[in-house]
This record gives structure tokens, C-alpha cells and sequence, in this order.
């Protein structure tokens, strides 16, 4: 059983899927400007291809043409289309609805109306599973202005950590490290002993409409042997969770 079928549609839709018209858009328009490969799957075939422009006013993607006359025909009559690509190596994948031709920069191109939603999965070692409810891992950092944080975690992986709290600790912000972090795993004698770079903070709520922080950290110095132990609880929390499905 992988990492990520161990999380619930919920949990992945949440992890994984870029949604909202606007961060849709601006993560598209940087994949057109990087001219990054995509390979459009339509109903019985498939071309490659590279995204052109975003143009959010119009609700349009715009899409380079296939070499191929019969692709592009085929195009023109599929009803549903699947983008498969990976930027930077990591897997992103959207669909949307029909294409019409028109023209762009003065050359043949497809526009289609942007998708809801992009499915972006990360690499295999960032996936992250979430920790006990029960008994939480506690986290410990010392802030810069000296005040201890003490937080219980949400979720770990061999490269990072994420933490819940009721309320945003002053001085937390993206970019902040924090240099003197520890935190045991069960069974272990020993604590791990690390730095970590804040890389996200997001407000959410619970299913019983409570509000609550999460803190995103990234791991910067952590030894090979922690991760190996890091990667031991997981393997342990998935054969405990694979026992009880």
C-alpha cells in the first residue's frame, strides 16, 4: 500500500488538488511561460503538446496545435481531454471540456476553458502521512524571541513535518528557520534533533467547524539516519492501518 492510498478522497483532494480560478490560472500561465511539455489525451488518441497562454478575462486556455492533421481533427471532436505533464519532475494532470481552433501569435493553436482544478502530486519521498490523533507526536522549536513552541503534529515525511495550532504563534511566518527543533517518535530512546524552514501556513476548519492553524515545515539538516527512522514509522503506521482496513 502506498502513501497516499492510505489518505481519504477528502485528504487528497485537500494535499494535492490546486483549485479557485485565480491560483488555477497563475499556475498554468507559469507552466505556458516556461513552455513546459504536456501530452493531451483525448477519446482514442493522444499528441503532444505545450501550453501557449492563460488569458483568465476569456476563461481560455490556449494550446499549441499537433503536428498531426488527424489528431487535430480528433481533437476538435472530443468532448473530454486529459493533460498529463511534469514540470520539474513532478506529476500535474488536468481535463477539460471541448476545444476550438483559433488563432494565436498569428499560427494555428486549440483554446479549451480552464479547469477547476489541477491535480499536482509530489514526489514519492515529500509524500506526507498524517500522525495519530490520539497521541500526537509533540514538536518542540525554540522561536527567535526565545519563547518555546510546543505543538502536536498533523502529518510527517522523511523531509518534513506539519503541526496544528489553535492560533498562529507570533514571529511564525514563511522563510522563518527555526534552529534548535526536537521531537521523539514512539518507542524511540532517542529525540531527533534538527533545523526546519517554515514553508506554508494555512487557516483551516475542521469538520466540526472549528478554526485551527497548520504549519508546514521543511526539514534542513536532518541526518540520513533520522530520515531512516522517520521512514520506519511510516512503514509502521501503514501496516497498523492496513491491519484495521
Amino acid at each position: 500500500m502506498s502513501q497516499i492510498a492510505i489518505l481519504s478522497e477528502a485528504e487528497i483532494q485537500e494535499r494535492f488538488h490546486i483549485t479557485g480560478s485565480r491560483p488555477v490560472a497563475f499556475t498554468l500561465a507559469g507552466f505556458a511561460r516556461d513552455a513546459e511539455p504536456f501530452t493531451v489525451h483525448l477519446e482514442g488518441d493522444f499528441f503532444p503538446t505545450i501550453l501557449l497562454a492563460v488569458l483568465p478575462e476569456k476563461d481560455a486556455l490556449i494550446f499549441d496545435c499537433s503536428g498531426s492533421l488527424e489528431a487535430n481533427r480528433h481533437l476538435l471532436l472530443s468532448k473530454h481531454n486529459v493533460f498529463v505533464g511534469r514540470p520539474g519532475g513532478i506529476h500535474v494532470q488536468f481535463s477539460t471540456g471541448p476545444a476550438t481552433e483559433v488563432t494565436y501569435a498569428g499560427a494555428k493553436a486549440f483554446s479549451t476553458a480552464l479547469p477547476k482544478f489541477l491535480v499536482r502530486l509530489q514526489r514519492r519521498e515529500s509524500f506526507r502521512v498524517l500522525t495519530p490523533r490520539a497521541r500526537p507526536l509533540q514538536f518542540f522549536a525554540r522561536l527567535a524571541n526565545g519563547q518555546l513552541l510546543s505543538l502536536p503534529t498533523h502529518d510527517i515525511s522523511v523531509t518534513g513535518i506539519g503541526l496544528n495550532a489553535v492560533e498562529l504563534p507570533e514571529g511564525l511566518d514563511v522563510g522563518v528557520v527555526l534552529s534548535n527543533c526536537h521531537f521523539a517518535l514512539p518507542d524511540d530512546t532517542q529525540e531527533l534533533f534538527c533545523s526546519a524552514t517554515i514553508r506554508n501556513l494555512s487557516e483551516r476548519e475542521s469538520r466540526q467547524g472549528e478554526r485551527h492553524w497548520h504549519i508546514g515545515l521543511q526539514f534542513n539538516d536532518l541526518p540520513t539516519i533520522a530520515q531512516n527512522r522517520i521512514q520506519r514509522y511510516i512503514d509502521k503506521l501503514e501496516r497498523e492501518r492496513r491491519e484495521l482496513s
